[in-house]
């Protein structure tokens, strides 16, 4: 492959002017120009992004940080993010922290390091006083998990109304024994959807019962198994489940399918709207999140604050989407 003293030499101009030239340097005529363009047409020529990048004191690189690569939830996002980065010349890294704070100081530190140009969080588990110290000096946007009265600029939808929502389609359904599958009420969008659940139980004066509250540790389709079966030995069963993601909530479908003999169908409502949402039996019904969309404002958002523009939150809308579920 041609080097940059190939194509000064085959243009008859100093490596110095190709330099110019690659550059987009206004200093160079037209016609010195159009010889060292020449040059590089000719001895098919492609410059070092790596060295230009340096010089310029950029990387050209987005790093998106999620817990586990292999939650569904994040794959729309994911391509939302990745389409939008590499129309406007980004390369995206994706970066599994599995909660482990060693790997997330290695995230951050390429930051500082200048190998990476800012970072889309999407990892409710990030240690976010880190976190913020980060963004203090270095573009920083969260994507679907946020921290409420932060500094650090977010997209994401209303989870408490999204969960009101789920809860209250259950109860115009006939139900008011309904249960909660949750996961640690650590994480924000977790204690939002509680509230959600809660606030639409007391608006129709239906009682909240703890032994209808069921905490995961994780968000896995096997927690969401365990969940519902534990709720299926209790004395007084509910006739509606609601959990806070569809993982969890195919997973309760999963064990209603188990062959147990139920004195009546119980409905359940998930929310995100994640693919297999559509592939289960039955159907789910889900609140959907505009996953694409919100990967995609993240990443105009980093670019954004890349660039020092000012960067404002937002919050998108959701949607209920009915499937079979919850039709009895």
């Amino acid at each position: 492959m041609a080097n940059i003293q190939q194509i000064a030499q085959k243009a008859g101009v100093s490596v110095a002017t190709v330099s110019r030239v690659l550059n987009n340097a206004t200093s160079v005529t037209q016609k010195t120009r159009s010889k060292v363009e020449s040059a590089i047409k000719e001895l098919n020529y492609e410059p070092s992004m790596l060295g230009r990048n340096l010089r310029k004191s950029e990387s050209r690189l987005m790093l998106v940080l999620l817990p586990s690569i292999s939650n569904p939830f994040y794959n729309e996002i994911i391509n939302g993010i990745q389409n939008t980065a590499i129309s406007n010349n980004y390369n995206i890294l994706l970066c599994e922290t599995d909660s482990k704070p060693e790997r997330e100081n290695i995230y951050f530190n390429m930051v500082k390091n200048k190998l990476a140009d800012g970072i889309i969080s999407m990892d409710p588990t990030v240690n976010m006083q880190k976190l913020n110290e980060l963004a203090e000096n270095h573009p920083v946007i969260l994507c679907s998990e946020y921290e409420e009265g932060g500094c650090i600029p977010y997209v994401t939808i209303d989870s408490e109304l999204a969960a009101y929502q789920a809860v209250k389609h259950l109860i115009k359904l006939g139900n008011e024994k309904i249960a909660l599958i949750t996961s640690d009420e650590k994480f924000l969008y977790a204690r939002l959807r509680r509230a959600g659940y809660e606030r639409a139980l007391k608006e129709f004066h239906l009682p909240i019962r703890e032994e209808w509250i069921y905490h995961t540790k994780e968000l896995e389709f096997q927690n969401g198994v365990q969940a519902m079966r534990i709720l299926l030995q209790l004395e007084e069963k509910p006739t509606a489940v609601f959990a806070v993601s569809d993982t969890l909530a195919i997973g309760a479908l999963k064990a209603l399918n188990g062959g147990l003999k139920l004195p009546h169908p119980i409905a359940v409502v998930g929310i995100d709207n994640i693919s297999f949402s559509n592939m289960t039996n039955p159907t789910l019904t889900t609140i959907s999140q505009p996953m694409y969309k919100m990967g995609l404002l993240a990443a105009e958002m980093l670019m954004d604050r890349m660039k020092g523009k000012k960067v404002e939150s937002m919050i998108l809308d959701h949607e209920l989407i009915i499937r079979e579920s919850t039709m009895g």
